[in-house]
């Protein structure tokens, strides 16, 4: 999980220096950096990135305090002070010898012009609480498997964020170029501002960035804001897996709200823990609950998507607790697991790994290491489209992450098939939306648009819970019941038998698709590097898989097309959340028409009908006295259906009908 936020002059850079960098601890005036953070018991900040040769720094090198400010704090060289007063020696002015230490556009400059200089962004990665509750309870090999695994995936969406989205712009936005890398510093931390576990990093990301020819620039800070959320599926994807693969382990979606996305957590971890872990989390639920109802009672409508976010900032901002005394990491194990083992008991404390391994194996058997990229690019296209109706490539590609996620429960996987899936969705599956002009600048990758002509899925009310009345399905469930359409059609092509006597196999699309739906694999095999188990698409059905296909163990090549097709559809459905895989189907109408929902819908059908009714016949009431006749006793309802009847009678056919009916 990934939030990111600004690092500005004033106030906001204050509170990064005095309390960020040292934990959520208070640092007293006058201590230095580094015995505040031996005295918090945290690590020593590290430099990241590849554009720290330009500052002379090395990664992994310390974080000095003097370096932080002048890097950090004034957009400097972290050798600026040695630099200013070998300027000076030459025979510079001071002007020009603090000139030359700066990186880019003064600070100076920018706050003259009434401006609040953008000095970098935050990104904090946080894993998933039941990752935190492994690290927080688990022995020493399992803490050290998950701080590796998070310190390399940190460093992974560091380096994807380097190749593929930074970016630095001069001439207010006109040009552009790639830099060669970026300067980031990396705080670690141990716990929350309860003090309960929460392994997380602190990324500073310097808002400069050197060209080709040595010069500083600003970089393209929306891009990063554009990106944020497939940055944080890459690092979830790539932490998760590791773990996984390491220690034995798979996922398990975990339904956090009802009708939204779930949360692949690790298979095992009770929920008990979850809640133990997650007593901020509480309380931010129940402060949100609060200020949804008061923006319901006042602006008569639930939040949309943005404004659930804006609630849910300001909840956690009303719930968050004061500063606290910092503690050193084997005193806060210690006192994590004391907590636990006196609620819990020291069997489940004692036997959580294994506990997690015995639930792993299950679903690894059940659940092999395969990706059918042609069904994943149909449900990324369905779901992105579905919940978005527009989007851009950097949407597809964190579906896509998800959607290895969720399928493969923590297995691994080749490098980039992230990007191939992505690919053929956008491909095969979207139309372009945004078209090049004459005269005007090519647009870039990121800034294309694109849709789909996917069948929009109708909507349909779940029963409510808990006294709750029922309620309509959220966008994500209908891209649930979207892809599952598309997938399903697609499956039956796939599985139906050649004709006989020589006739060609029957290839015709399903319904609301096209030829691209069916991936007829003719194309080359460079045409797909990074696919996996393509050899259950049509492939004219041969026996034989392309020869791109990547094997596993157990693989049986002589299967025929239809049982091939039959054993991925079978893993799919095991690798599917338990809550799609029970019983729901694709049709809607089949969900409106539950037995358990049907009584509650009938309710709010009835009382929805018959409010209709009332107020209808309010407004013809009161139409009948403003003209100062009385009521029809017949009803405004039966009084238009006699009209539309009268309409209907001979001799008042088109353009004929000049009495009160209803115009045609």
């Amino acid at each position: 999980m990934l939030s990111v936020a600004k690092i500005q002059r004033r106030n906001a850079w204050q509170y990064f220096l005095r309390g960020v960098v040292v934990g959520d601890g208070r640092r007293p005036a006058g201590q230095s950096l580094k015995d505040a953070q031996e005295e918090a018991g945290l690590p020593p900040g590290v430099w990241m990135g590849r554009g720290l040769p330009g500052l002379g720094l090395v990664a992994g090198a310390v974080v000095g305090e003097r370096e932080l400010e002048l890097v950090f704090g004034e957009l400097r060289h972290p050798d600026a002070d040695w630099l200013e007063r070998e300027g000076l020696a030459g025979g510079d002015d001071s002007v020009s010898a603090r000139l030359a230490t700066v990186l880019g556009q003064p600070v100076e400059e920018i706050e003259q012009r009434d401006l609040v200089p953008l000095l970098g962004l935050e990104f904090v990665f946080r894993p998933q609480a039941s990752l935190v509750v492994l690290w927080a309870l688990g022995d020493g090999r399992t803490r050290e498997v998950i701080e590796r695994a998070h310190a390399r995936a940190v460093a992974r969406v560091l380096e994807w964020l380097e190749d593929e989205v930074a970016e630095i712009r001069w001439s207010s936005g006109r040009k552009r170029a790639k830099p060669p890398g970026l300067v980031a510093a990396s705080f670690r931390h141990w716990d929350n501002r309860d003090g309960f576990p929460l392994l997380h990093e602190h990324v500073l990301i310097l808002n400069r960035a050197q060209r080709a020819d040595g010069t500083w620039y600003a970089l393209d800070t929306r891009r990063l804001y554009r990106h944020a959320v497939a940055a944080g599926t890459l690092y979830t994807l790539a932490m998760t897996t590791e773990v996984c693969e390491e220690l034995g382990l798979a996922t398990v979606p975990r339904e956090v709200t009802p009708g939204l996305r779930p949360v692949m957590e690790i298979a095992g971890v009770p929920a008990e823990l979850i809640e133990w872990k997650s007593t901020r989390s509480r309380r931010i639920e129940d402060a949100l609950e609060t200020i949804t109802d008061e923006y319901v009672k006042t602006y008569g409508r639930l939040p949309d998507e943005r404004a659930r976010h804006n609630l849910g900032w300001w909840a956690a901002q009303d719930t968050r607790p004061d500063k606290k005394t910092p503690h050193p990491l084997p005193q806060l194990l210690a006192w994590w697991r004391a907590s636990a083992i006196l609620r819990f008991g020291k069997a489940m404390i004692g036997g959580l790994l294994e506990r997690c391994r015995t639930a792993a194996a299950l679903i690894r058997a059940r659940v092999r290491p395969l990706v059918d990229t042609a069904l994943a690019a149909v449900d990324v296209a369905a779901v992105v489209y579905t919940v978005r109706n527009a989007f851009a490539r950097r949407h597809v590609l964190a579906e896509a992450r998800r959607h290895l996620l969720e399928t493969l429960r923590g297995r691994a996987f080749p490098p980039r098939v992230d990007d191939y899936i992505a690919d053929q969705a956008l491909a095969r599956h979207s139309r372009q939306l945004t078209v090049p002009r004459e005269g005007r600048r090519t647009p870039a990758p990121d800034q294309i648009t694109y849709t789909a002509d996917f069948p929009w899925p109708d909507r349909w009310f779940i029963a409510g819970t808990d006294g709750k009345p029922p309620r309509s399905a959220t966008r994500y469930e209908r891209a649930q019941v979207a892809s599952l359409a598309l997938q399903n059609a697609i499956r039956t092509a796939r599985t139906t038998p050649p004709a006989r006597d020589g006739a060609p196999a029957a290839t015709t699309p399903p319904p609301h698709t096209d030829d691209r739906h069916h991936h007829d694999d003719d194309r080359a095999a460079a045409d797909r590097p990074h696919a996996v188990d393509h050899h259950h698409h049509h492939d004219d059905w041969a026996a034989a898989g392309p020869p791109h296909a990547v094997g596993h163990p157990g693989r049986d090549t002589l299967l025929t097309p239809a049982q091939r097709s039959a054993a991925i559809h079978t893993h799919l459905r095991a690798a599917m959340p338990e809550v799609y895989a029970q019983g729901r189907t694709t049709d809607p109408g089949t969900w409106t028409t539950a037995p358990e929902r049907l009584a509650a819908l009938a309710k709010l059908t009835a009382a929805t009908e018959a409010r209709k009714r009332r107020l209808a016949e309010e407004d013809a009431d009161r139409s009948a006295l403003a003209d100062g006749e009385l009521p029809d006793p017949a009803g405004p309802v039966d009084r238009r259906r006699q009209e539309h009847e009268q309409h209907q009678q001979p001799g008042h056919g088109h353009g004929q009908n000049q009495g009160r009916g209803v115009q045609p």
